[in-house]
């Protein structure tokens, strides 16, 4: 028979309190991987939606939605933006992004053109120029890291300029002009030499890996009850023979 000492009451409160601790951790990754399947599942059918005006949600897009848009203007096509560090890159390559300046408005649209492998500043092909009207997914800006030495766009004087985060900020700054709060993702065209596959960037931290850090935590709760049991299990004397 199984015989237990009694344990002290600080480390059943450490034990109790560190499976509880472990278990909500593991909650929160399963909400948040259910979470970013919801945004998967919108966006997916936003990109087959039918497109809506762009001055209907332009300044003020609804939360975790992705609508799709159709918007005239005409290019500012020598004010282009290469962003060096997308996430679909495999083999080196290029985010090409250019403003957009619709009728009566200060305010620029920042188009993504679409992605370019293997290209750099002497391998784009002719930029956009004059009027257009343009369908795509106005969608949130790529994520913006620790840019070490501050504003890279500032100290480039030829066009276009190469950065490795894409801060509507700092692009405003250096266009002297405000920016909408979203970039219009283009729909794709076989037409052109961009790859426009705008996949909702996940690729840090999809649902998947919440699901996979989901399973650690739970397991470091039954470890540590486990580790518990075994800590205050006593063990049998050993038998001695004696004769």
């Amino acid at each position: 028979m199984t015989r237990w000492r009694r344990p002290a009451w600080w480390s059943v409160l450490l034990t109790v309190a560190a499976a509880v601790l472990f278990v909500r951790l593991g909650v929160w990754q399963l909400d948040r991987a259910d979470y970013k399947e919801t945004l998967v599942r919108r966006y997916a059918a936003a990109a087959t939606a039918p497109p809506v005006p762009f001055d209907r949600i332009a300044a003020a897009p609804p939360a975790e939605a992705f609508p799709r848009v159709v918007v005239h203007g005409h290019w500012l096509g020598d004010r282009v933006y290469l962003l060096d560090n997308p996430r679909h890159d495999a083999h080196g390559g290029v985010e090409v992004y250019a403003p957009l300046a619709l009728p009566d408005d200060s305010r620029l649209l920042l188009v993504d053109l679409g992605f370019l492998p293997g290209a750099g500043r002497a391998k784009l092909p002719p930029l956009p120029a004059g009027e257009a009207s343009l369908h795509g997914l106005y969608l949130p800006p790529p994520g913006v890291g620790l840019e070490l030495g501050g504003d890279a766009l500032a100290g480039q004087t030829q066009w276009p300029k190469t950065t490795i985060y894409l801060d509507l900020d700092q692009v405003a700054g250096d266009l002297g002009r405000p920016l909408y709060p979203r970039v219009l993702a283009l729909d794709a065209d076989p037409a052109v030499a961009y790859q426009r596959v705008h996949a909702f960037d996940f690729s840090s931290m999809p649902p998947s890996r919440h699901r996979a850090y989901a399973f650690q935590w739970f397991s470091l709760a039954v470890a540590v009850l486990a580790i518990f049991l075994v800590l205050h299990r006593k063990r049998r004397p050993r038998r001695t023979d004696n004769r």
